[in-house]
């Protein structure tokens, strides 16, 4: 093998080396193998020292070869990059010594290297060699022995490459590897028909599987809602690249223990081959960490936060009503932002309750007070608002799932039609109760939770205090 050109040629050999060009020790004379001009039956087919020629041109790392006395036989591309010198300046030298190498150093490199001529396997080095400007190159080879046909040492091949480089390609491969089994968030590689090909152990936890029965899988298997806009930041990460900034997305998860309901901040990168001149996408890099905590501390901060405020502008607003039941329904009025869609004002008359205040059944609308005085409210045996005052506390319910029996219970409740989730708050005042302030939701919200009762309570108490007022105020005329 002569020193490799992309045009086929071959430049000097060593005193040991044959005229067919091989390595050291071995003869690849096309004629020996395929006759004359090249491989047997393919006309036109390029010889033996052609093909070798362009494939050592053609390695990413550089290669050079030194035949039994150390002579260099072959020098590739790579090599004249990383040094300077072309393989006509290269092949034929003998060693490193006072082109490659110092004077000084010359004697140990050359040492080092043959030594591996000897020895089984692979020799791993570290040196300084000089390039063609001066200059010095610290770099890492790779050296092992050739042996001829005879089975006896004929030579080294060396490959090398500049240390810093080698670096960085062990420090991303190490890197590749820490995140596919180590990291503290998901990682996942989605090929471009937007399937993993590869989940770390955070991401098969959170995804709810193990790493290899999520393999292959669609999304839309894993993922119950969400998944469409999952999939949309996937596509547009192949056709547009990766967002500026990390993405929250809301998903909720198909699992054993149920659906839950997950927020992940999401970050995403175009993964390109790097063996091609155009970039071919290769999928996806999805790395994402469950932030469910922390979304719903914030949100409920927020809630709180709003809620507070709605209170004190109640307060404020209540206190410039001379009528007290004005005041209860201004109280009501701020209540009902973001927390329900209707409410419900029935007060204790004798043994019945009375619809006294009430938001419109059939649009949204403020809180009124019943035209031409209380009707009373026809509620069945067990009905919630009756187990509140009952009860003398707060009672959560709501309708099954579908849109035909959620309309018939809040039919058979008497509530407005769209009704679908209920809270029903005692009014006492003074140790007396005096009715029961019912909130509802419609079916596209979630149902009253725990704090949600805390917040009604509040009102239902400020409320109570101002019908006490109304009702005193109202026994004194």
């Amino acid at each position: 093998m002569g020193a490799s050109r992309s045009s086929g040629t071959t430049d000097e050999l060593g005193p040991d080396e044959d005229s067919g060009g091989g390595p050291p020790g071995c003869s690849t004379d096309p004629g020996a193998s395929a006759g004359e001009g090249g491989i047997p039956g393919v006309p036109g087919a390029p010889d033996g020292s052609e093909l070798l020629a362009a494939l050592l041109d053609g390695m990413d790392a550089a290669l050079c070869a030194f035949d039994a006395a150390g002579t260099v036989t072959h020098w590739n591309r790579e090599a004249e990059r990383i040094l300077g010198w072309s393989a006509q300046e290269a092949v034929g030298r003998a060693g490193f010594a006072g082109w490659a190498v110092r004077r000084a150093d010359a004697d140990e490199v050359r040492a080092r290297l043959m030594s591996a001529m000897d020895a089984p396997g692979r020799q791993v080095h570290e040196f300084a060699l000089l390039r063609k400007d001066g200059g010095r190159v610290l770099v890492r080879t790779q050296s092992a022995g050739v042996r001829g046909a005879d089975g006896k040492p004929a030579g080294v091949y060396c490959a090398f490459s500049e240390v810093h480089a080698q670096i960085d390609l062990e420090r991303a491969i190490a890197l590749s590897e820490a995140l596919l089994e180590d990291a503290s968030w998901g990682v996942v590689l989605v090929d471009v028909d937007l399937r993993p090909t590869v989940v770390n152990a955070y991401a098969s936890r959170a995804l709810g599987g193990g790493r290899t029965r999520l393999l292959g899988r669609p999304l839309g298997e894993l993922v119950v809602q969400g998944v469409e806009e999952l999939e949309a930041a996937l596509h547009h990460v192949l056709a547009e690249g990766a967002p500026s900034a990390p993405a929250e997305l809301w998903v909720t998860l198909r699992t054993a223990e149920g659906e839950r309901r997950r927020c992940w901040r999401s970050g995403f990168l175009r993964l390109a081959s790097p063996l091609t001149e155009e970039p071919v996408p290769l999928g996806v890099g999805w790395l994402f960490r469950d932030v469910t905590a922390a979304k719903l501390a914030e949100q409920e901060a927020d809630r709180l936060r709003f809620r507070a405020s709605q209170l004190h502008r109640a307060a404020r607003t209540a206190s410039e009503c001379e009528d007290p039941m004005e005041a209860a329904t201004s109280l009501l009025d701020f209540a009902l932002a973001g927390f329900a869609d209707h409410v419900l004002v029935d007060l204790v008359a004798g043994e019945r309750l009375v619809r006294t205040a009430a938001t419109p059944f059939d649009a949204p609308g403020p809180c009124l007070l019943v035209a031409g005085g209380s009707i009373p409210a026809r509620y069945g045996p067990g009905h919630p608002a009756l187990q509140s005052v009952e009860r003398t506390g707060t009672v959560r319910t709501s309708a099954g799932a579908g849109e035909a029996a959620a309309t018939a219970w809040a039919t058979e409740r008497r509530w407005p039609r769209d009704a679908a989730h209920a809270l029903c708050a005692v009014l006492r005042s003074r140790g007396r109760t005096l009715g029961v302030l019912t909130f509802l939701r419609a079916a596209n919200r979630a149902a009253f939770e725990r704090p949600d009762t805390a917040y009604a309570e509040t009102v239902a108490a400020r409320v109570a205090g101002a019908v006490d007022l109304a009702q005193v105020t109202a026994g004194r005329q």
